[in-house]
């Protein structure tokens, strides 16, 4: 049925839950998993550039060890259900289009993600990207909720 199921991830427990569930399918199919964690660029205004440059590099760090951690996390999981897996951490401005180019490039037949990963004002400032992903993919996506 799917041969290679991409699982987006952003940290939070709905986003892991919906990877465990799109292993479980994988496991099912005989299928192999990617997941991708997709850091979204520092933003700031600019002032006292020297400052910024030292928050911006500490951000990237950061941001890096919370994605290696989100990995990790899915390929335990996957290691433990005995499904092929195969991560990545992307940085990109808007992970819905970094989600479903990574889908086509990896050629992912089945994309697996939560309904949400955001909560309160900043989800209603910066939209659902998982409703984003359900507008572009050429792959069918299943939500998890």
């Amino acid at each position: 049925m799917y041969q290679h199921i991409l699982l987006p991830i952003d940290g939070s427990e709905l986003s892991l839950r919906a990877a465990k569930a799109g292993i479980e399918l994988a496991k099912i199919c005989q299928a192999r998993v990617h997941a991708l964690h997709v850091i979204a660029p520092f933003q700031s205004i600019a002032y006292m550039g020297a400052l910024l440059a030292a928050t911006e590099y500490a951000y990237t760090e950061e941001a890096r060890t919370h994605a290696e951690r989100y990995l990790a996390d899915v390929r335990a999981l996957a290691e433990a259900a005995g499904v092929p897996f195969d991560g990545q951490v992307a940085f990109g401005g808007l992970p819905a289009e970094t989600i479903v180019q990574t889908a086509k490039d990896k050629q992912c037949d089945l994309v697996v993600m939560a309904s949400h990963g955001w909560r309160g004002m900043t989800r209603l400032l910066l939209g659902s990207e998982t409703q984003k992903v359900l507008l572009s993919s050429d792959a069918p996506v299943l939500v998890y909720h």
